[in-house]
């Protein structure tokens, strides 16, 4: 006795969640629901040329109308990397940042180029500074003896 197509649609199924769970490339979850589909219409009794295009329209829509919204749904905005890791983090100014002139700024074992958040403001050699954000490739800081004092 073979294996009733039920049972095929039902393994079929299976078969492309743990595919997708494995890879999370939103590739076989789409035909998942195809396969979720014929076993519907093979325990309803359709035939299988039936349940093949049950299996093949899902599929396609799905795929079709619903892969562009759930891929933006996932995206949940900006990621952070390493870089954004030294944000907040204090830094010693190695050249000192001028009016409206970057200095050089050395955190984490690397120099920076940077800027100060206050405009005008100079900030000199040997000082403390706090790393507020990074514009580009330089970085926008404050001393931080100023933000200690103002707290």
């Amino acid at each position: 006795m073979g294996i009733s197509m039920v049972t095929f649609w039902i393994i079929a199924t299976i078969i492309l969640i743990v595919v997708e769970a494995l890879t999370m490339g939103l590739t076989t979850i789409w035909f998942a629901f195809g396969t979720a589909a014929a076993t519907i219409v093979a325990l309803l009794g359709g035939s299988l040329p039936i349940q093949i295009l049950s299996f093949v329209v899902v599929s396609a829509i799905m795929l079709v109308f619903t892969r562009k919204i759930v891929v933006e749904k996932l995206k949940t905005g900006k990621e952070d990397t390493n870089i954004d890791t030294i944000i907040g983090k204090i830094g010693v100014v190695r050249r000192e940042i001028k009016s409206y002139e970057p200095g050089t700024v050395y955190v984490w074992g690397q120099e920076w180029s940077a800027i100060s958040q206050n405009p005008g403001e100079v900030i000199s050699i040997g000082k403390k500074v706090k790393i507020l954000r990074i514009d580009g490739v330089k970085l926008i800081v404050e001393d931080n003896e100023k933000l200690e004092k103002e707290n």
